[in-house]
């Protein structure tokens, strides 16, 4: 088969991340890019807009790494044109552009899948494998909390997100997962401070307590003002307590301590790592399963109807977090 012709819309850190691996992988090649050349990709063809990159007939698939609330305009447009689509998380951030995604890729026939790609870790793969030991899921805990740096320095649109979709939707898709199930209610309150007096219009901390279908509750927090000498970028955490027993996966020391003479930290390493110069990790695998399933026509294991989900818990919990009511899940 020939090599799959992949275009990237969004050339931030992740779309760098992205091409990254996508220029490591065998079966691959980034033909073309939106806006601004990458330095992985530099025989890719530079186009103005995702819409004269999707004209060019140069892609079979497109990876989208824009801002999280302009997801789907690109994904609707990638599926009208024929083209595979790999969606950074969140999907979307409302129900009515999930459903308008999702009704266009599946319309279209063209393989789809947001780049959840914690169900990649081998720890929480593993977790999933463990679960009939657990037993039917009783109550979660997952906390996934950023340094400062993160909403005032990394990224430049913290005021058109929230801690919670930014970070808990990975965390939300990972629960629903490993309980097997769906989230029918959700409240949750948020709290504003720190980050308004600096000038960012974003929640400093969010909190979601879900409750499940088959009865099985979780708490999802979130927050990005843990200061910047915390030893790690994100502090991530999750428990799984069943009727037969309980899973936790601590993801703060990652296998490696490291102290210089500025600071003592913990580097990351499953998400993403280069082993001898090339790409690997959590992050590698996830993407390059997508490409896999679109040269084999497998579907993805995250599925866009799962993502979706995901959406609807999050726009749920931001409308509790409004009115101080529980809000049920569409």
């Amino acid at each position: 088969m020939p090599k799959l012709r992949v275009g990237i819309v969004g050339a931030g850190i992740m779309g760098r991340g992205h091409a990254e691996v996508l220029s490591a992988h065998p079966d691959a090649e980034i033909t073309a890019v939106a806006r601004r050349p990458l330095d992985a990709a530099p025989r890719a063809a530079v186009y103005p807009g995702y819409r004269e990159l999707l004209d060019s007939g140069t892609v079979d698939a497109v990876s989208i790494t824009t801002p999280d609330h302009l997801h789907a305009d690109v994904m609707v447009a990638a599926a009208e044109a024929g083209v595979h689509i790999l969606v950074e998380k969140p999907f979307t951030t409302t129900v009515e552009d999930a459903d308008r995604s999702v009704a266009a890729i599946r319309q279209a026939g063209v393989t789809a899948m947001c780049l959840f790609n914690h169900r990649w870790v081998p720890a929480y793969a593993q977790a999933k494998q463990q679960m009939e030991l657990v037993g039917e899921p009783v109550v979660g805990y997952a906390r996934k909390d950023d340094t400062i740096h993160v909403p005032t320095e990394m990224i430049g649109w913290a005021d058109r997100t929230t801690c919670a979709w930014f970070l808990s939707s990975h965390d939300i898709d990972l629960v629903t997962w490993l309980y097997d199930d769906h989230v029918v209610e959700v409240f949750a309150t948020a709290r504003h401070g720190k980050l308004r007096g600096m000038g960012i219009d974003t929640p400093d901390a969010m909190q979601i307590q879900a409750r499940f279908s088959r009865g099985a509750v979780a708490t999802f927090e979130s927050a990005w003002i843990y200061p910047n000498t915390f030893p790690t970028m994100v502090d991530s955490y999750i428990t799984v307590a069943g009727e037969s027993g309980v899973i936790q996966l601590d993801r703060q020391k990652e296998n490696i301590q490291l102290a210089t003479e500025k600071s003592y930290t913990y580097p990351r390493n499953m998400l993403q790592r280069v082993v001898h110069g090339i790409p690997a990790g959590a992050y590698r695998d996830a993407i390059h399963h997508f490409v896999d399933c679109v040269r084999t026509g497998a579907e993805p294991l995250v599925s866009v109807e799962s993502s979706r989900h995901v959406t609807a818990v999050l726009a749920a919990a931001h409308e509790s977090a409004r009115t101080g009511r529980p809000v049920p899940c569409s």
